[in-house]
């Protein structure tokens, strides 16, 4: 059975994402920060669906406490799958702050740096000996990197360097048949943020060519198709998932 990590996997798009992989059939391993009754939501209606699914506590904005994960992990895949390794990671945890550039704190850029850019960068590098050779890695990026939209650029920036560190994980780990994507949702219908007001919505919608925003299942059915072995040639590539957002 292939088995999927996916941080931030109680609510939103890391939520989508655990339930489409586990439609195809994979196990998987889902985080939580803040919210283990929302996680175990996820896990129930996996488990209900004849699927198998593990909630796992991370905080991606803490580097010095992968090494406890990666050991919490290992645990969790031998005693659910006997297995020592897993085959997918989806760096998808992740919040959003809006602040014009003139007013952004220190501390607000710090705390979306360490979540957006640097947890995934060595959570990845930590959980490298647990992920199999002829895995695949997709980083969670957004079109804000596409398309400047007051208010983010902080996250949007980030974003972009993860896009970046997404090449440079498709080159380096190669080697072991390791593929490494980003996906690059456009405006979802999430909490993030603070989720969508009428008005926002219908501004959004506006500027994108199917007239409407996406649902967090449009985003996670394409992420567990390209972690399956139909997309297997896919490599190194951003794929924009946002119904013609500002085009």
């Amino acid at each position: 059975m292939t088995i999927i990590v996916v941080t931030g996997g109680s609510r939103g798009l890391g939520a989508a994402t655990a339930r489409a992989c586990a439609n195809r059939g994979m196990g998987v391993v889902l985080t939580y920060n803040a919210s283990p009754e929302s996680a175990m939501r996820v896990v129930d209606d996996i488990t209900a669906g004849g699927g198998t699914a593990v909630a796992l506590p991370l905080n991606v904005a803490d580097v010095a406490s992968f090494g406890e994960f990666r050991d919490s992990l290992r645990a969790a895949l031998s005693a659910t799958w006997q297995r020592e390794e897993f085959d997918g990671l989806v760096n998808n945890a992740g919040y959003g702050e809006f602040t014009p550039i003139a007013s952004v704190t220190e501390a607000q850029f710090d705390g979306l740096f360490n979540v957006h850019l640097k947890g995934p960068f060595f959570l990845t590098q930590t959980l490298l000996p647990l992920l199999a050779d002829g895995g695949h890695i997709v980083n969670m990026t957004s079109a804000t990197t596409r398309v400047a939209t007051p208010g983010v650029a902080p996250y949007a920036s980030f974003k972009g360097g993860l896009g970046v560190l997404t090449r440079y994980q498709a080159k380096e780990f190669g080697e072991r048949g390791i593929r490494a994507n980003a996906i690059s949702p456009g405006p979802i219908r999430t909490e993030l943020g603070g989720g969508l007001t009428d008005e926002f919505e219908a501004a959004l919608a506006a500027q994108t060519a199917l007239g409407r925003v996406g649902e967090p299942d449009e985003v996670g059915t394409v992420i567990a198709s390209l972690l399956s072995d139909d997309n297997r040639w896919i490599n190194a590539q951003t794929i924009e998932v946002a119904g013609g957002y500002i085009i």
